[in-house]
């Protein structure tokens, strides 16, 4: 709930507007007060937060065709979204991070199937849900293509522009979720959509997804010009095995921030630059990033999983390292370099280790709190268990991931028990509030290519 104070000057003189726009912000609590001031916003409640997973990239199969992989399809969301929605407002939790298929909404150039998210949007607000919309996780509509069409960009910010038109009173977006991931699994690692596997695919698609991104971000601030874009990133770290490992590291460890810093304008290293132009974008594609980056109200989403942390070997390979550093060490390397506040928008793990790590996530997070990072929300991701992920959904075995808060059963597991005792204990803590003085564009400008 974000709490107001409202002292007003001369209350005959108040524009009764100002009133409908403070309630028009969802968990809002206003506190009046009369005195020779003016209007002072006062503080905004912690943002605890869960999700339905709604991942719909394509994959391979063994015999060689094309599988769309849904999960909310897997999860039977679909079935009993309705059930869904009921648990998260059963557990204590205002914020949800959702998404509609999108590659099923947008069935061709301006035709949009709005059937399905229509019902959903109409339950959460009677619900009292606040949603941080999802618009594209990880897949493009068949009629796209994938991450390599030039035109994808386009065709996003005219979906987003329908989706912000038909859901104006919605204020919370991510309008692609994790860039990084999406570029690097379809195109770089070889396993999604495209399924390219190389540095020039990689590259075209981050500039197609960032570019798509600030677009989209622009279309939906001509229609809700008070939106909040929560950006969700994967929170990544390279570690060196030995020395021989420490350029390659390196390079990685500038190459995971370019998905944010060609979103908000902050001008990467001068070997990132010239990596990008040597694998396909054009001194013209950068200056474009250079004069469109987001001027939007911006918070970081900070993805961090037990994945997120890398080992390069000798060989140029990377394999999972655990957590070395942990969220606080690598999500403080975020906010250093953009200054933002931050969200830790997704985390989970499996059973029986699911509560042991809530626990160390949740330490970590208020730690950055107590050191001055303003950070202003947390997600147990997601509120349902999820399928295939041990795979990273390269394959479609039906693999049931004990992530959730509840079973596919819709039964709660301990998780979600534990993180309902979480919120109930730290809804209240003033240390976990933040000012709306932390939301702020990103203030430093892109600075022209050296190359």
């Amino acid at each position: 709930m974000a709490r107001f104070l409202l002292v007003l000057r001369n209350s005959s003189i108040w524009n009764k507007m100002n009133f409908i726009n403070l309630y028009s912000i969802p968990g809002t609590e206003i506190v009046y007060k009369k005195t020779d001031y003016t209007y002072l916003f006062y503080m905004n409640k912690f943002m605890f937060a869960t999700g339905i997973e709604n991942s719909y990239p394509t994959i391979v199969l063994p015999d060689g065709s094309t599988k769309r992989v849904d999960e909310l399809e897997k999860a039977k969301h679909y079935q009993y979204w309705k059930e869904d929605l009921h648990l998260v407002k059963e557990s204590g939790i205002e914020f949800l991070r959702y998404g509609g298929p999108y590659y099923k909404i947008h069935q061709a150039p301006g035709r949009f199937d709005w059937s399905f998210t229509d019902e959903t949007n109409y339950e959460m607000k009677r619900l009292g849900i606040t949603p941080i919309v999802d618009l594209c996780h990880f897949g493009v509509p068949d009629w796209i293509g994938n991450f390599q069409n030039p035109d994808f960009p386009v065709y996003f910010a005219e979906y987003a522009r329908a989706y912000a038109k038909r859901f104006p009173d919605q204020r919370y977006y991510t309008p692609i979720n994790e860039i990084f991931i999406a570029a690097m699994f379809s195109a770089q690692y070889g396993w999604w959509n495209e399924r390219l596997s190389n540095e020039t695919s990689y590259v075209t698609a981050l500039k197609n997804l960032c570019k798509a991104n600030l677009m989209a971000i622009k279309a939906i601030l001509e229609i809700q010009p008070n939106a909040v874009f929560i950006q969700s990133e994967s929170c990544e770290y390279f570690h060196a095995e030995d020395p021989t490992c420490q350029a390659k590291a390196d390079f990685l460890n500038q190459k995971r921030f370019l998905p944010l810093d060609l979103t908000v304008g902050h001008a990467p290293s001068e070997s990132m630059q010239q990596y990008l132009l040597n694998n396909g974008m054009t001194k013209a594609e950068y200056a474009w990033f250079r004069n469109h980056s987001t001027k939007a109200t911006f918070i970081v989403g900070t993805d961090y999983y037990i994945t997120n942390e890398h080992m390069v070997h000798p060989n140029g390979h990377t394999s999972a390292s655990g957590d070395l550093f942990g969220y606080y060490t690598v999500a403080m390397q975020y906010y250093q370099r953009y200054g933002l506040p931050l969200m830790h928008t997704e985390t989970n793990m499996r059973e029986p280790m699911a509560i042991e790590w809530l626990q160390k996530q949740w330490a970590n997070l208020v730690r950055l709190k107590n050191d001055g990072v303003p950070i202003v929300g947390f997600t147990w991701y997601s509120l349902i268990d999820q399928v295939d992920w041990d795979t990273a959904l390269r394959e479609d075995n039906g693999n049931i991931n004990s992530l959730g808060m509840y079973d596919m059963d819709r039964n709660i597991r301990p998780l979600g028990e534990a993180y309902q005792k979480l919120i109930k204990e730290w809804s209240q803590e003033q240390v976990l509030n933040w000012s709306n003085a932390d939301l702020r564009p990103f203030n430093r400008k892109m600075v022209a290519a050296t190359f």
